[in-house]
């Protein structure tokens, strides 16, 4: 199985990666997006069991890149590893067709948790 990360962070993708693993989803390729634009044309060459992205990015966020992805009819799984996770964003997420939205600090536990149903 393949996973797109997309985060305008090295560092934080590198982050995100590393906790997969430590929630036993280390088996998975993983494929790193610099930002939403990136991300949206690795998500379409690359064709990924689920992207986890970043909401705010520059060039394409987080949040254009599932609408896109959506309005092109591809229902490919999308959760949200972000710093922000008020009740609206988590809202407009699901409202666009998130499957969850982690918040940062997260842990292994929360990857666990939110992956267990999508990646098996």
């Amino acid at each position: 199985m393949k996973i797109v990360i997309a985060d305008d962070s090295r560092v934080m993708r590198q982050i995100v990666s590393r906790t997969l693993r430590q929630a036993g989803f280390g088996h998975h390729d993983v494929v790193e997006a610099e930002d939403g634009a990136d991300a949206l044309s690795k998500v379409m060459s690359e064709r990924p069991d689920l992207v986890l992205s970043d909401w705010n990015m520059p060039n394409k966020t987080g949040i254009e890149l599932l609408r896109d992805l959506r309005g092109s009819g591809n229902g490919v799984p999308f959760g949200f590893v972000t710093s922000e996770g008020s009740p609206e964003m988590r809202q407009v997420a699901e409202d666009a067709g998130a499957l969850f939205l982690i918040a940062k600090p997260f842990t292994p536990e929360a990857f666990e948790s939110a992956l267990a149903g999508v990646l098996g």
